[in-house]
């Protein structure tokens, strides 16, 4: 059964939705998340984080870090960080990513102004793709993530849409954030749409009836359809990202889908 899972990966968990567990005990958050079926997990910057329940791990080198995630019985490619602190001291962190193993950072969004100009989206995006020039160049993987900035409009235009314009895809990939659906951002189109785009995806489950997050299975998204088109997106891996209860109720479905 276990090897059913979607596309052959292993089922991930974002650690944001468990930060104040975190913050209190690491190793044995890990291991709630290994008795729950988790496989991976995508951290959180302990720097970029510090004040979300991340900053405990600072006391801990990535090498260490990566050591307890192991003994856990989990993996960790990937991890979220501020867009400050890779304009801060964007080595060090890649110093600290490859000490993890990882091969993916990411950004939540670029956090530009709500009601952006052209210029302004054009200079958000000429700084990101420098950014992942440069992570490009030690090896790793530089994706954006999008909420928040990625999904206003320019001039009648999707923010998220320009950007696959504007940013080369051999300097920055995509993590799509499924729940965006209620915003009208369908994950299962942007895959068909921008194939070898995307590195992941983090997964919520969505009820248009009731139009809330609910265990991935349970409501209205068509997952066959989603995870068949995130191959064609290029999608590496993927997170489940709610609250506890709901990710654990995921994992069962998660476990026997077969794309």
């Amino acid at each position: 059964m276990a090897h059913a899972n979607p596309l052959g990966l292993p089922i991930g968990c974002q650690t944001w939705p468990v930060r104040s567990m975190i913050a209190n005990d690491f190793p044995g958050t890990l291991k709630q998340l290994a008795a729950a079926g988790f496989q991976s997990i995508e951290m959180c910057s302990p720097v970029g984080y510090a004040d979300s329940g991340f900053g405990g791990l600072r006391k801990h080198s990535g090498k260490e870090l990566r050591s307890i995630i192991q003994d856990a019985g989990l993996t960790c490619a990937s991890s979220h960080f501020s867009l400050d602190e890779l304009r801060k001291d964007q080595d060090g962190r890649i110093a600290w990513a490859k000490d993890m193993g990882m091969t993916q950072m990411l950004v939540a969004s670029l956090g530009g102004p709500k009601n952006p100009t052209m210029d302004d989206l054009k200079r958000a995006a000429e700084e990101y793709e420098k950014i992942g020039e440069r992570a490009a160049a030690a090896g790793i993987v530089q994706g954006l993530h999008n909420e928040g900035f990625e999904c206003t409009t320019v001039d009648g235009q999707r923010t998220y849409d320009l950007l696959f314009k504007l940013l080369d895809p051999k300097a920055v990939q995509f993590q799509f954030q499924v729940s965006t659906i209620s915003e009208g951002f369908d994950a299962a189109e942007y895959f068909a749409k921008y194939p070898g785009r995307f590195i992941s995806m983090h997964v919520q489950g969505w009820s248009a009836k009731t139009r809330s997050i609910v265990p991935v299975g349970q409501g209205t998204l068509d997952w066959k359809k989603i995870f068949a088109a995130a191959k064609t997106g290029g999608v590496r891996n993927y997170f489940v990202e709610m609250d506890l209860p709901l990710m654990k109720a995921s994992v069962p479905y998660l476990h026997q889908l077969q794309v």
